[in-house]
C-alpha cells in the first residue's frame, strides 16, 4: 500500500499541530547531562528554540552545537541549578531578548549509593539541594514570571520511578525524588486556572552519570528482571513523552500527571 505526497503532508501538518513548538522557547536546567541533552534534544526538533542550562561550557557548547547541525535553534547559559540569582538571571536574559519561558523542564540532579547509616549531613543536604531545592526554586522564579504574563505554558520535573517504589541503596535520591512528584502535583492544583500546567516525568533505568556508580553487576541483574522490557532505556525513548507534556494542543488537558517511561518496571510484581 503506498502512501500519497497530500496523505504525508496532511498527517506532517497533523502531528505538527499537536506537538509543534515553533515560536517557543524552552528552558531544560540540567540540559548538559545526559538525559537532559535528550529533552533539548526533542523540544529543538519540535521548533522550539532551546536555553541550554548547565555548569560545564564544555558541555553546553557541545549540546548547542548538536541541536544546530540537527538544524534546531539553542543557545547555552550557565548557571547553578540551586542558585535563585542565576536562575532570575536566565528570567532577566530571554526578556532581553524578546523571549519567554513557555516550557520548563527541571533536569538537574544527582544520586548516592551511600548505605543508611553512612549517610552523612552534608551528603543529605547535598542530594536535596540539587533534586528538591531546584525544583523549588525554578518553580517559583520562573512560575511567577509565567502568572504574571497570564499565558498558558509548561512545566515538567523529572521525577523517578523510586518517587512512588523506593528502591533500595539510594535512599536519599528516593525520599528526593518522592519530593519533586508531591510538588508538582501541588503545583498543578494550584495553576491549573491559570493556564500553568505542572507534570512530572518518571524515567526507569536509563544509564547516566549519576546512575552509573550503583549499576554494580548483581544491581543490573535485579534491575532487569523486575524490568518487563529486559533493557535499559535509551535517552531518545523520552521525547515522546517530554513533547507531550510541553505542547500546550496535545497536552492541554494534562496536569498533575506522572508519566512512566521504564519498559514496565513499575507494572512488575512477581
Amino acid at each position: 500500500m503506498t502512501t500519497s505526497s497530500g496523505e504525508h503532508s496532511s498527517a506532517q501538518t497533523y502531528l505538527h499541530q499537536l506537538f509543534g513548538l515553533a515560536d517557543k522557547t524552552a528552558v531544560v536546567i540540567g540540559g548538559t547531562g545526559v538525559l537532559g541533552g535528550a529533552f533539548c534534544d526533542a523540544l529543538a526538533a519540535a521548533g522550539a528554540h532551546v536555553i541550554v542550562v548547565g555548569r560545564s561550557e564544555e558541555r553546553g557548547g557541545l549540546a548547542v552545537s548538536r541541536i544546530a547541525d540537527a538544524g534546531g535553534s539553542a543557545e547555552f547559559v550557565a548557571a547553578d541549578s540551586t542558585s535563585r540569582d542565576d536562575l532570575s538571571g536566565i528570567v532577566e536574559h530571554l526578556k532581553a531578548n524578546g523571549r519567554q519561558c513557555d516550557v520548563l523542564v527541571n533536569g538537574a540532579g544527582t544520586n548516592s549509593a551511600t548505605p543508611f547509616f553512612e549517610i552523612g549531613d552534608e551528603e543529605w543536604d547535598r542530594i536535596l539541594n540539587v533534586n528538591v531545592r531546584s525544583v523549588k526554586i525554578a518553580c517559583q522564579i520562573f512560575g511567577q514570571d509565567m502568572l504574571d504574563r497570564g499565558t498558558e505554558a509548561s512545566i515538567i520535573n523529572i521525577a523517578s520511578v523510586s518517587s512512588e517504589l523506593p528502591l533500595s541503596r539510594v535512599f536519599t535520591y528516593s525520599v528526593s525524588k518522592a519530593a519533586v512528584l508531591s510538588l508538582s502535583r501541588n503545583l498543578a492544583r494550584e495553576w491549573a486556572e491559570q493556564g500553568i500546567r505542572v507534570n512530572a516525568l518518571s524515567p526507569g533505568f536509563f544509564p547516566a552519570e549519576q546512575n552509573r556508580k550503583v549499576l554494580t553487576p548483581d544491581r543490573v541483574e535485579n534491575v532487569m528482571r523486575h524490568t518487563p522490557a529486559s533493557r535499559f532505556g535509551e535517552p531518545h525513548e523520552l521525547a515522546g513523552a517530554i513533547l507531550l507534556m510541553a505542547s500546550n494542543t496535545a497536552g492541554s488537558f494534562l496536569t498533575g500527571a506522572n508519566i512512566y517511561v521504564d519498559g514496565g518496571f513499575t507494572a512488575m510484581t512477581i
